[in-house]
């Protein structure tokens, strides 16, 4: 893919402040970054990175 092609976010919807701010709660939950990436917050207060994403019929 060309580089004039990719998209960039003209700023990180999760900063720095904001994922260190997310606690765990009961149950797992998704805070949505950009363009089908998002941080997965874990009851044990993990937090990891996922990326959704599709290819062909296959979704990731």
């Amino acid at each position: 893919m060309p580089p004039g092609d990719w998209k960039v976010p003209p700023m990180p919807v999760l900063s720095d402040a904001r994922i260190r701010a997310l606690k765990p709660k009961e149950k797992p939950y998704k805070q949505a970054d950009f363009d089908g990436l998002y941080l997965l917050v874990k009851p044990n207060g993990s937090k990891l990175w996922r990326f959704k994403y599709r290819s062909g019929a296959f979704r990731g």
